[in-house]
């Protein structure tokens, strides 16, 4: 299983998130404390979590998709945050 990264801005305003967020939640296993920064866990590969979620988002939209490293550092989350980002960041 990888742990990935998605990423997203989406630029025009009063665009509708719901259909982008089911998307991501329907991979399972989730991390969504910051506004446009999800983490999965997934058998995907992040040009095929991409693929599928470039059909949700406008053309002036910009979407990263990406596996997670061995290092991060993080400040002010609450304890579940960081026990959900301990458990799930494995190495690319």
């Amino acid at each position: 299983m990888n742990t990935l990264c998605v990423c997203y801005d989406l630029n025009k305003p009063g665009q509708d998130y719901t259909e982008l967020c089911q998307a991501i939640k329907a991979y399972g296993i989730y991390w969504h404390y910051l506004d446009s920064t999800w983490f999965i866990v997934t058998s995907k590969t992040p040009e095929q979590v991409r693929d599928q979620l470039a059909g949700l988002i406008d053309s002036g939209d910009e979407l990263l998709v990406f596996n997670v490293g061995t290092l991060w550092a993080g400040h002010g989350f609450k304890k579940q945050a960081y026990e959900w980002l301990m458990a799930h960041w494995y190495s690319a």
